[in-house]
């Protein structure tokens, strides 16, 4: 049995990520910050044959985060984990830039570190990134201390107490950041999986960033130009990756490369 974990399943993309994993054949763990709201959709996907199981997993909260690995110590090896959750505030001040980065850059390095002595040897840990954290909203000086080979996790902490402090000053754009925390929370969740892929080398584990592009969902809107399916379909690509795939440290749309 393959086992799959998804955050931020319980609508939009992560629910349409469960569902094509489950139609699959994976044992597919739905997992979001509201109980209730995450059991619900798994039902919705159990009245269609799907093995779909809920679980309490807020990745702002340490300890569901540790109390879901204690959970999942029980099933089967982890073949595909999915860090979807993640979310956008309105404005644009010192404390959302860290209420942001905690969520969508912090939250996805909690889980993965979490669960990663649950994962199977060849397993796919995908970071559902955007193209909004492309590094071309950065400064020079930024693009070039982010893509350093041998950036470490220690670095990217200090990139992001960097922002949090120029936002307070009101002296980031200055200091290369744009003015956008979301943009800056998917940039350092990118450069983690980069971290994270020489981590994992010599062993059949594999990570990739991926962005599902401008989708239809609550937070994309109703304008967004791509449903679903579409937005969905990169990431179970990446998912569902097997053994032999060389794919490792990448960012992709669609299934193809974009730049960094």
């Amino acid at each position: 049995m393959k086992v799959a974990v998804v955050t931020g399943a319980n609508r939009g993309l992560g629910l349409e990520t469960a569902r094509s994993l489950a139609s699959r054949g994976y044992r597919v763990w739905l997992t979001g910050r509201d109980a209730e709201s995450a059991e619900h959709a798994a039902g919705q996907l159990r009245a269609h044959d799907l093995d779909v199981q809920a679980a309490l997993l807020d990745v702002a909260d340490a300890s569901t985060i540790s109390g879901f690995a204690q959970r999942m110590a029980s099933e089967p090896p982890i073949s595909a984990l999915v860090n979807n959750a993640g979310t956008t505030f309105s404005g644009f001040d010192a404390g959302i830039a860290a209420r942001t980065l905690d969520s969508n850059y912090r939250g996805p390095v909690r889980v993965t570190d979490a669960l990663l002595p649950r994962l199977a040897p060849s397993a796919n840990i995908v970071m559902v990134s955007s193209g909004m954290g492309e590094l071309a909203k950065f400064s020079p000086a930024l693009q070039t201390r982010l893509l350093t080979p041998d950036l470490s996790r220690a670095q990217i902490e200090e990139l992001a107490a960097e922002f949090v402090s120029a936002v307070t000053r009101a002296e980031h754009a200055t200091a290369g950041f744009p003015s956008n925390a979301y943009a800056v929370s998917k940039a350092l969740l990118n450069a983690f999986t980069r971290v994270l892929a020489r981590e994992l080398a010599g062993s059949s584990r594999r990570v990739n960033a991926v962005c599902p592009g401008w989708v239809k969902t609550r937070m994309g809107g109703n304008s967004a130009p791509r449903s679903l399916e579409q937005g969905a379909s990169g990431i179970v690509w990446a998912a569902t990756l097997s053994e032999a795939s060389e794919q490792n440290g990448g960012f992709f749309r669609d299934a193809k490369p974009i730049p960094w």
